[in-house]
Protein backbone atom coordinates (compact mmCIF):
# COMPACT_ATOMS: atom_id res chain seq x y z
CA UNK A 1 0.00 0.00 0.00
CA UNK A 2 1.29 3.45 -0.90
CA UNK A 3 2.49 5.53 2.05
CA UNK A 4 -0.07 8.28 1.36
CA UNK A 5 -2.86 5.85 2.32
CA UNK A 6 -1.30 4.51 5.52
CA UNK A 7 -2.58 7.24 7.89
CA UNK A 8 -6.11 6.53 6.64
CA UNK A 9 -5.95 2.82 7.43
CA UNK A 10 -3.51 2.54 10.34
CA UNK A 11 -6.17 2.25 13.04
CA UNK A 12 -8.79 0.52 10.92
CA UNK A 13 -9.61 -3.15 11.44
CA UNK A 14 -11.22 -4.44 8.26
CA UNK A 15 -13.77 -7.24 8.48
CA UNK A 16 -13.32 -8.80 5.05
CA UNK A 17 -16.83 -7.78 4.02
CA UNK A 18 -16.31 -5.16 1.31
CA UNK A 19 -19.52 -3.20 1.85
CA UNK A 20 -18.96 -2.99 5.60
CA UNK A 21 -15.30 -2.13 5.21
CA UNK A 22 -15.96 0.75 2.82
CA UNK A 23 -18.48 2.21 5.25
CA UNK A 24 -16.03 1.76 8.15
CA UNK A 25 -13.22 3.38 6.15
CA UNK A 26 -15.25 6.43 5.17
CA UNK A 27 -16.85 6.90 8.57
CA UNK A 28 -13.51 6.52 10.38
CA UNK A 29 -12.10 9.23 8.14
CA UNK A 30 -14.91 11.71 8.86
CA UNK A 31 -16.89 11.07 5.67
CA UNK A 32 -20.18 9.53 6.89
CA UNK A 33 -22.23 11.38 4.29
CA UNK A 34 -20.00 10.02 1.53
CA UNK A 35 -20.45 6.53 2.98
CA UNK A 36 -24.22 6.90 2.61
CA UNK A 37 -23.85 8.29 -0.91
CA UNK A 38 -21.62 5.40 -1.94
CA UNK A 39 -24.14 2.88 -0.63
CA UNK A 40 -26.94 4.71 -2.46
CA UNK A 41 -25.00 4.74 -5.71
CA UNK A 42 -24.21 1.06 -5.28
CA UNK A 43 -27.92 0.26 -4.95
CA UNK A 44 -28.76 2.45 -7.95
CA UNK A 45 -25.99 0.88 -10.02
CA UNK A 46 -27.38 -2.57 -9.23
CA UNK A 47 -30.85 -1.45 -10.35
CA UNK A 48 -29.58 0.02 -13.60
CA UNK A 49 -27.34 -2.99 -14.28
CA UNK A 50 -30.38 -5.26 -14.08
CA UNK A 51 -32.17 -3.03 -16.60
CA UNK A 52 -29.38 -3.28 -19.16
CA UNK A 53 -27.97 -6.77 -18.70
CA UNK A 54 -24.83 -5.72 -16.87
CA UNK A 55 -23.51 -7.66 -13.88
CA UNK A 56 -25.45 -6.27 -10.89
CA UNK A 57 -22.97 -7.45 -8.26
CA UNK A 58 -20.04 -5.87 -10.08
CA UNK A 59 -21.98 -2.66 -10.66
CA UNK A 60 -22.89 -2.45 -6.98
CA UNK A 61 -19.25 -2.83 -5.94
CA UNK A 62 -18.23 -0.06 -8.34
CA UNK A 63 -20.88 2.17 -6.77
CA UNK A 64 -19.65 1.48 -3.25
CA UNK A 65 -16.10 2.42 -4.24
CA UNK A 66 -16.55 5.37 -6.56
CA UNK A 67 -16.12 8.24 -4.07
CA UNK A 68 -13.76 6.72 -1.49
CA UNK A 69 -11.22 9.44 -2.28
CA UNK A 70 -13.50 11.94 -0.52
CA UNK A 71 -11.22 11.37 2.47
CA UNK A 72 -8.76 13.73 0.79
CA UNK A 73 -9.84 17.39 0.84
CA UNK A 74 -9.91 19.22 -2.48
CA UNK A 75 -6.83 21.24 -1.66
CA UNK A 76 -4.80 18.05 -1.16
CA UNK A 77 -5.94 16.07 -4.18
CA UNK A 78 -3.46 17.31 -6.76
CA UNK A 79 -0.55 16.61 -4.42
CA UNK A 80 -1.96 13.15 -3.63
CA UNK A 81 -2.41 12.41 -7.33
CA UNK A 82 1.18 13.38 -8.06
CA UNK A 83 2.44 11.19 -5.21
CA UNK A 84 0.52 8.31 -6.80
CA UNK A 85 2.02 9.07 -10.24
CA UNK A 86 -1.42 9.85 -11.64
CA UNK A 87 -1.40 12.02 -14.74
CA UNK A 88 -2.80 15.42 -13.78
CA UNK A 89 -4.46 17.29 -16.63
CA UNK A 90 -4.54 21.10 -16.73
CA UNK A 91 -8.30 21.07 -16.16
CA UNK A 92 -7.77 19.00 -13.01
CA UNK A 93 -5.15 21.45 -11.73
CA UNK A 94 -7.76 24.20 -12.10
CA UNK A 95 -10.63 22.19 -10.61
CA UNK A 96 -9.17 19.47 -8.35
CA UNK A 97 -12.56 17.96 -7.48
CA UNK A 98 -12.56 16.14 -10.80
CA UNK A 99 -9.39 14.18 -10.13
CA UNK A 100 -11.08 12.34 -7.27
CA UNK A 101 -12.26 9.72 -9.77
CA UNK A 102 -8.67 8.78 -10.61
CA UNK A 103 -7.63 8.71 -6.95
CA UNK A 104 -10.61 6.49 -6.05
CA UNK A 105 -9.49 4.04 -8.73
CA UNK A 106 -6.05 3.67 -7.14
CA UNK A 107 -7.51 3.45 -3.65
CA UNK A 108 -9.91 0.69 -4.71
CA UNK A 109 -6.94 -1.35 -5.88
CA UNK A 110 -4.47 -0.63 -3.09
CA UNK A 111 -6.71 -0.42 -0.02
CA UNK A 112 -9.56 -2.76 -0.94
CA UNK A 113 -7.62 -5.14 -3.21
CA UNK A 114 -9.91 -4.74 -6.21
CA UNK A 115 -8.38 -6.45 -9.23
CA UNK A 116 -11.35 -6.40 -11.63
CA UNK A 117 -10.21 -3.94 -14.31
CA UNK A 118 -13.78 -3.20 -15.38
CA UNK A 119 -14.61 -2.00 -11.86
CA UNK A 120 -11.42 0.04 -11.62
CA UNK A 121 -11.99 1.67 -14.99
CA UNK A 122 -15.59 2.56 -14.18
CA UNK A 123 -14.59 4.10 -10.87
CA UNK A 124 -11.85 6.01 -12.68
CA UNK A 125 -14.24 7.79 -15.06
CA UNK A 126 -17.48 7.98 -13.07
CA UNK A 127 -17.57 11.79 -12.96
CA UNK A 128 -16.74 12.60 -16.57
CA UNK A 129 -17.30 9.36 -18.48
CA UNK A 130 -14.85 8.85 -21.37
CA UNK A 131 -14.78 7.89 -25.02
CA UNK A 132 -15.21 4.20 -25.84
CA UNK A 133 -16.93 3.75 -22.49
CA UNK A 134 -17.88 0.27 -21.37
CA UNK A 135 -21.32 -0.88 -20.27
CA UNK A 136 -20.20 -0.73 -16.65
CA UNK A 137 -18.72 2.75 -17.14
CA UNK A 138 -22.11 4.02 -18.29
CA UNK A 139 -24.01 2.16 -15.54
CA UNK A 140 -21.92 3.78 -12.82
CA UNK A 141 -21.89 7.20 -14.50
CA UNK A 142 -25.69 7.27 -14.67
CA UNK A 143 -26.18 5.79 -11.20
CA UNK A 144 -24.00 8.51 -9.68
CA UNK A 145 -26.03 11.21 -11.40
CA UNK A 146 -29.36 9.76 -10.26
CA UNK A 147 -28.30 9.12 -6.66
CA UNK A 148 -26.66 12.51 -6.33
CA UNK A 149 -25.32 13.81 -3.05
CA UNK A 150 -26.91 17.28 -2.96
CA UNK A 151 -30.15 18.58 -1.48
CA UNK A 152 -33.36 18.29 -3.48
CA UNK A 153 -33.80 16.75 -6.91
CA UNK A 154 -31.20 17.03 -9.67
CA UNK A 155 -32.24 19.64 -12.27
CA UNK A 156 -31.58 17.15 -15.08
CA UNK A 157 -33.32 14.15 -13.55
CA UNK A 158 -36.52 14.17 -15.62
CA UNK A 159 -34.62 14.33 -18.92
CA UNK A 160 -32.18 11.66 -17.76
CA UNK A 161 -34.91 9.25 -16.65
CA UNK A 162 -36.95 9.81 -19.79
CA UNK A 163 -33.95 9.03 -21.98
CA UNK A 164 -32.90 6.11 -19.81
CA UNK A 165 -36.15 4.44 -20.85
CA UNK A 166 -34.77 4.44 -24.42
CA UNK A 167 -31.27 3.17 -23.63
CA UNK A 168 -28.43 3.46 -21.15
CA UNK A 169 -26.45 5.47 -23.70
CA UNK A 170 -29.37 7.87 -24.10
CA UNK A 171 -29.49 8.31 -20.34
CA UNK A 172 -25.76 9.00 -20.11
CA UNK A 173 -25.88 11.44 -22.99
CA UNK A 174 -28.83 13.32 -21.46
CA UNK A 175 -26.58 14.31 -18.56
CA UNK A 176 -23.66 15.16 -20.85
CA UNK A 177 -26.00 17.29 -22.94
CA UNK A 178 -27.28 19.05 -19.81
CA UNK A 179 -23.71 20.05 -18.94
CA UNK A 180 -22.80 20.95 -22.50
CA UNK A 181 -25.68 23.39 -22.78
CA UNK A 182 -24.29 25.12 -19.68
CA UNK A 183 -20.61 24.75 -20.48
CA UNK A 184 -19.96 28.48 -20.29
CA UNK A 185 -20.90 28.38 -16.60
CA UNK A 186 -18.59 25.46 -15.74
CA UNK A 187 -15.16 26.04 -14.26
CA UNK A 188 -13.63 23.62 -16.78
CA UNK A 189 -14.63 21.19 -19.49
CA UNK A 190 -12.74 18.00 -18.75
CA UNK A 191 -11.33 16.51 -21.98
CA UNK A 192 -12.76 13.08 -21.14
CA UNK A 193 -16.21 14.60 -20.84
CA UNK A 194 -15.71 16.46 -24.10
CA UNK A 195 -14.64 13.23 -25.81
CA UNK A 196 -17.65 11.34 -24.46
CA UNK A 197 -20.02 14.09 -25.55
CA UNK A 198 -18.57 14.29 -29.06
CA UNK A 199 -18.65 10.51 -29.44
CA UNK A 200 -22.25 10.08 -28.31
CA UNK A 201 -23.95 13.14 -29.76
CA UNK A 202 -24.15 11.62 -33.24
CA UNK A 203 -25.27 8.24 -31.92
CA UNK A 204 -28.34 9.28 -29.99
CA UNK A 205 -31.33 11.53 -30.45
CA UNK A 206 -32.68 12.76 -27.16
CA UNK A 207 -36.37 12.36 -26.39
Amino acid sequence: MHAVFQPLTRHLVLTGDLKTDIQLFLSANQCPNTAKHCMDVGAEARRIALMFNADPAVAEIAGWLHDISAVFPNDERIDVAKQLDIEVLPEEEIFPMIIHQKISKVMAKEIFNITDQDILNAVGCHTTLRSNSSLLDRVLFVADKIAWDQEGSPPYIDDLNRNLEVSLTHGAFAYLHFLWERKETLKVIHPWLRDAYEELKDKVQLV
